[in-house]
């Protein structure tokens, strides 16, 4: 009996123990957000002094030029950052997983693995130095949106080439096998059979590769220029002055655009689910 309660009372307590860890990691990740939100609405130009409620904050977000035209420039610069990413690092993937005895394999993964373990600064002080180099040489390109998109690249098509790679390593062969023993051709079989079966990893890259970019500080500190300042630089930039709720006001969008973002997202994924579980159910009842 004794042996028994001790083993119900360590059960319980590994129980409740690994709650309140998860708790605490739920409370550390969100109650700074939940925080930033409140504070948007701060009556209070000093960003922790509560001073009552207001929505003047999102009315000068609207004046907020520089702050807007950084927020277009991080979304125009991320969105081409993430689909040029996805298509080059989804042809490196294939490379790697489908010709595994091509001359300079080696060569080719640790090109394509060497940002992922690189400093930021280091790459962005050497593309700096590449682009300068190239500028006195040839007279382009200047330093812009052009230069800042082949930053993101360079490290965004990194990700997209071990999120897709890892796919295609679980992909079973015997699909596209089956699909060309059927008569389909190459361009048949990569269209009808192998993409939609990745579909899941290609967009997963593309989230990763556009919020590695959207967010990204270090490369664009290097590689910006006049008239091309990403919105986290801007944010960075303000920081060092002093923040004021406008910051806050234009965070609370972001936050709330992707949480709605990622709720419709979810409960599509989820209909698809029980979608799929209805049709295999039907299936079997079908061949019984």
């Amino acid at each position: 009996m004794t042996r028994r309660r001790s083993t119900v009372f360590g059960a319980g307590f590994a129980r409740h123990f690994g709650r309140g860890w998860l708790s605490a990691g739920y409370l550390f990740l969100y109650v700074p957000i939940f925080s930033l939100i409140l504070y948007s609405f701060n009556d209070s130009p000093v960003p922790n002094l509560w001073a009552g409620f207001t929505l003047k904050w999102y009315g000068k977000l609207a004046g907020d030029s520089e702050l807007l035209s950084g927020l277009r420039l991080s979304l125009k610069v991320a969105f081409f950052s993430a689909t040029a990413s996805l298509l080059l690092g989804t042809l490196a993937a294939f490379a790697l997983a489908k010709y595994k005895n091509f001359k300079g394999r080696t060569l080719f993964n640790g090109m394509i693995n060497a940002p992922l373990v690189m400093p930021d600064v280091i790459i962005g002080l050497s593309l700096l130095l590449m682009l300068v180099s190239v500028q006195r040489a040839f007279g382009v390109p200047d330093r812009g949106a052009m230069t800042i998109w082949m930053g993101h690249l360079l490290l965004g098509m990194s990700y997209a080439t071990v999120v897709v790679q890892a796919r295609l390593r679980d992909l079973d062969p015997a699909l596209e096998e089956a699909a060309m023993d059927l008569g389909a051709r190459p361009l048949q079989v990569f269209t009808l059979v192998t993409l939609p079966l990745i579909g899941q990893a290609l967009g997963s890259a593309w989230l990763l590769t556009f919020t590695l970019s959207f967010d990204d500080v270090v490369l664009s500190s290097f590689l910006s220029g006049p008239g091309s300042t990403t919105m986290p630089l801007v944010i960075f930039s303000r920081a060092r002055l002093g923040l004021n709720p406008t910051v806050n006001a234009i965070a609370t969008v972001i936050i709330t655009v992707v949480t709605i973002g990622v709720v419709l997202a979810s409960w599509k994924i989820a209909r698809a689910e029980r979608q799929r579980a209805r049709d295999i159910a039907d299936a079997q009842r079908a061949e019984g």
